[in-house]
């Protein structure tokens, strides 16, 4: 952060890339840098001097000499650590009080929206667990159950497979909490926070490696239900889990709650009242923190969660911290329904985990072998030694894929950050016509200027660790 401008000096400093392109300084041109250098002001040169290089800042140096005022323009980020990832915060700043609050996105654009139009509807599972990389779960959830939705096999699907997909869900927003919880504690100092939060989340990784093969990115549910069921002895290491997952929320509970500094640096922090959640579209705890209790599981039920019992946590405090606390219950709900999961999968037993039709059932089957999960080596040997047919069969699924009618569908999902949205549009070909996701952190980040303005420079990175954006599912 720059200081303010002191007695003889005039101007500020500011460490951030122009945006439009393009600078000035005399008789030089550079890109990729600008600085506002202060001049000194003495007997031979009374006037101010500015230095900026970018369209927008010369314009704002150009404003301030014209009106005489000095304001300060600072960039935190992209690199920033305490940005929750490539997310880049333009502030104007008077002496510490924020006066002008603009984020800047799509430093993490990876075009996986369109894509997924180049591949067909299973594949598409791969991209779009990649967006939101904290949460990958819940979006494979919603592309899958729109697709299921155009196919009209949303009933087909096996209850074991529907099960797992709320054992798996939960699992991540528990997981997905922690690691707010954790980088939020780290960007206010406080490292053991960090420690015990990245600790507890490795309890519930390992049970995803053991399950889909993968610690994240899984693409693990498929159009049609799961791509395996679980392997034996998962549900015991899921259960032994829960237990170590419990001790470090309690460690956590201690080390944030009960902690006098941790309060005073959240209390009353980066207040947004309901209001202005319903009218910037902002969902999930942040919206919860104002008292009003929307959960798409709640109020749009999907894979049977009306027939859970878990309890969705509200406060009327509208701040940071509370944030934290509703973060912290959540994280106990979730293990209330997973505990819910785990009981059905041990009553119901083995079963099928996928659509009976092979026309949509797409791998035939899987194992987990040492270089991850792939082809069962003897569904292999089968197809290929005894059944051309069941060869040309899998051959065509995989290379060419299912079709899917035509039409258009729109599907939500409670994700960790708020209400997750997958619109897919189908024109009766093998690969989606066109894919969009409303990710809950895009329209989150909205709530930036809102809840800094007026307040403090630290506070902002508390306020926005309070939103928790993931900037994979921003820039898509």
């Amino acid at each position: 952060m720059a200081p303010s401008p002191t007695p003889g000096r005039t101007g500020g400093r500011s460490r951030t890339g122009g945006t439009r392109g393009g600078s000035t300084r005399a008789g030089s041109t550079r890109t990729g840098s600008t600085r506002a250098t202060p001049g000194l002001v003495d007997d031979r040169r009374p006037a101010p001097s500015y230095e900026a290089a970018g369209g927008d800042w010369s314009e704002i140096a150009e404003e301030a000499a014209r009106l005489g005022e000095e304001r300060i323009v600072v960039n935190m980020g992209p690199q920033h650590p305490s940005t929750h990832g490539v997310l880049r915060l333009m502030l104007e700043i008077d002496g510490e009080t924020v006066t002008e609050a603009r984020a800047g996105i799509g430093y993490l654009h990876t075009g996986i929206e369109k894509n997924m139009e180049f591949r067909t509807w299973t594949q598409g599972v791969t991209f779009c667990t990649r967006m939101d990389y904290l949460a990958p779960l819940f979006q494979e959830t919603a592309y899958c159950l729109a697709v299921e939705k155009l196919l009209g096999i949303t009933d087909d699907v096996p209850e074991r497979a529907t099960v797992i997909r709320v054992l798996m869900m939960e699992l991540n927003r528990i997981s997905s909490h922690l690691v707010c919880l954790a980088t939020g504690g780290n960007e206010l100092g406080a490292t053991t926070i960090m420690t015990v939060g990245f600790t507890a989340r490795e309890e519930i990784l390992r049970v995803f490696e053991l399950i889909t093969g993968l610690r994240m990115n899984h693409a693990y549910i498929r159009p049609g239900g799961v791509a395996q069921d679980i392997p034996p002895g998962a549900l015991d290491t899921v259960r032994e889990a829960l237990v170590g997952v419990r001790t470090y929320m309690g460690q956590l509970q201690d080390l944030m709650l009960a902690n006098p500094i941790f309060r005073a640096r959240l209390v009353g922090v980066g207040q947004l009242n309901l209001s202005a959640c319903m009218a910037l579209g902002i969902t999930g705890p942040v919206l919860r923190s104002t008292g009003l209790p929307y959960d798409v599981r709640k109020a749009s039920p999907y894979c049977g969660y009306e027939t859970y019992d878990f309890d969705v946590p509200t406060s009327t405090d509208e701040d940071a911290f509370c944030r934290v606390v509703l973060r912290i219950e959540e994280c106990y709900q979730s293990m209330r329904i997973v505990e819910q999961c785990l009981d059905r999968l041990q009553a119901s037993g083995p079963g099928p985990v996928m659509v009976a039709d092979k026309k949509v059932a797409w791998p035939a089957q899987l194992a987990i072998g040492a270089d991850g999960m792939g082809n069962s080596l003897d569904h292999i040997r089968e197809i290929m030694g005894t059944s051309m047919e069941a060869l040309i069969h899998h051959f065509k699924l995989v290379t060419e894929g299912f079709r899917v009618p035509a039409g258009q569908v729109y599907q939500s999902v409670e994700a960790p950050r708020g209400e997750l949205l997958a619109h897919l549009v189908s024109d009766g070909g093998t690969r989606p016509y066109r894919a969009h996701f409303r990710d809950p952190s895009f329209n989150n980040l909205q709530a930036v200027s809102m809840m800094c303005e007026g307040g403090q420079v630290a506070d902002v990175v508390v306020a926005v660790a309070s939103l928790d954006p993931v900037m994979g599912g921003v820039d898509r």
